[in-house]
C-alpha cells in the first residue's frame, strides 16, 4: 500500500469516520505539525529534497512494515523532473502578495471547505485539516488583518455537509433527494452525495463572528423555487428544551441540540433568468431579508443560477 493509503487508515482509526477525502490531506498536515515535512522551496535543492523524502520513506518502512510499499528512488526522479517545470513558479509569496497590496493592486482571496470545517472552530474532530476561515489568511499568506478591506461570506441558501459529523438542521427522504438533485450537492473531489438541510441561523451567526464579516454572497436561491414552504433553523435547544445560544464545542451537546424553526412562503416559479432585485418574487426578497435580519450581515449578492451573470444585487442592507 501506499503510504498516504496507510497513514489515513491510521487516522480513521476505529468507530466514527471523520469523512476524509482520502486524498492524503490530514497526513500533509500531520507531517507538517510534527515538522518532518517537505515544503515546495525544497524543490529548489533536490539534494536537500532528496535527503528529506528518504527520511520520510524510512520512518514510514519503520511505522508499518511490510506493508509499506514505495519506490522512493523512483519518486526522487519523478520529482526532479517536475522541479525543473516548477521552478519558474517558487517565489517568496509573503513579498510577493504583500508587495501587490502596497502599490495599490486588487487581491481577491479564496478559501477553500467551510468555517465548520475549520481544524480549530469547525465541528471537531469532523473537519478539515486547515484553517478555512479567516485566520487561515493570515497563516497561509502572511497577509496581515489590518489589509483586508472586506470579507464576503459566500453562503448557500440551505446547508450541505460532506462526509460525517453533528447536522442539527439536516433533511433526509424524498425531500433531501429533491435537494440534492435540483442542486447537484455531489462532492467536488469524491463525487459523494452531500448531506443536505435547511438554514441553520446559530451556526451561520457564529460563522459571521468567526470571520467578521461584512457582507453575505447568498448562493443557489434559485434550488429552493420548488418548495412551497421553507423552514430556517433559528435557534438551537437543550434536550431540557433551554436555550443554547452559540455553538457547542462539545459534539455530545450539538448531536443532540433541537432545532427552533421559523417556516415561511416559498415563491415556486422559476427565477434563474432574474438580474434585479425588483423582479424577484417577493417571498424570495422577503426570505433573503429574513436571513438577513437574523444575521445582521448585508446579504448583498444573490446567485439565482449557475451561470456567471446569475446575480442579483440588493441595493442596500435592510428592507427595500
Amino acid at each position: 500500500a501506499l503510504p498516504i493509503c496507510l497513514r489515513e487508515a491510521e487516522l480513521a482509526g476505529t468507530g466514527k469516520q471523520i469523512g476524509t477525502t482520502k486524498r492524503g490531506i490530514g497526513p500533509a498536515y500531520s507531517s507538517k505539525a510534527i515538522r518532518n515535512g517537505i515544503r515546495v522551496g525544497d524543490l529548489q535543492f533536490m539534494d536537500t529534497f532528496a535527503d528529506k523524502l528518504r527520511k520520510l520513506a524510512m520512518d514510514g518502512r519503520k511505522r508499518f512494515g511490510e506493508d509499506f510499499h514505495y519506490d522512493v528512488e523512483a519518486e526522487i526522479k519523478t520529482y526532479a523532473d517536475l522541479a525543473e517545470q516548477l521552478k519558474p513558479y517558487i517565489t517568496d509569496t509573503v513579498e510577493y502578495l504583500n508587495v501587490a497590496h502596497e502599490t495599490g493592486k486588487r487581491i481577491l482571496i479564496e478559501g477553500a471547505n467551510a468555517t465548520m470545517l475549520d481544524l480549530d472552530f469547525g465541528t471537531y474532530p469532523f473537519v478539515t485539516s486547515s484553517n478555512p476561515s479567516i485566520g487561515g489568511i493570515a497563516s497561509g499568506l502572511g497577509l496581515a488583518p489590518n489589509k483586508y478591506e472586506a470579507l464576503v461570506g459566500v453562503v448557500k441558501a440551505y446547508t450541505t455537509r460532506v462526509g460525517a459529523g453533528p447536522y442539527p438542521t439536516e433533511v433526509f427522504g424524498p425531500a433531501a433527494d429533491n435537494l440534492r438533485e435540483i442542486g447537484r450537492e455531489y462532492g467536488t473531489t469524491t463525487g459523494r452525495p452531500r448531506r443536505v438541510g435547511w438554514m441553520d441561523i446559530p451556526a451561520l451567526r457564529y460563522v459571521c463572528r468567526i470571520n467578521g464579516l461584512t457582507h453575505i454572497n447568498l448562493t443557489k436561491l434559485d434550488v429552493l423555487s420548488d418548495q412551497p414552504n421553507i423552514k430556517i433553523g433559528t435557534q438551537y435547544r437543550s434536550k431540557a428544551g433551554a436555550a443554547i445560544n452559540s455553538m457547542p464545542a462539545n459534539l455530545e451537546v450539538l448531536e443532540e441540540v433541537q432545532v427552533d424553526y421559523e417556516t415561511v412562503p416559498g415563491w415556486m416559479c422559476d427565477i434563474s433568468h432574474v438580474r434585479t432585485w425588483e423582479d424577484l418574487p417577493q417571498q424570495a426578497k422577503d426570505y433573503v431579508q429574513r436571513i438577513e435580519d437574523l444575521t445582521g450581515i448585508y446579504c448583498r449578492w444573490i446567485g439565482v443560477g449557475p451561470g456567471r451573470d446569475a446575480i442579483v444585487i440588493k441595493p442596500q442592507k435592510g428592507r427595500c
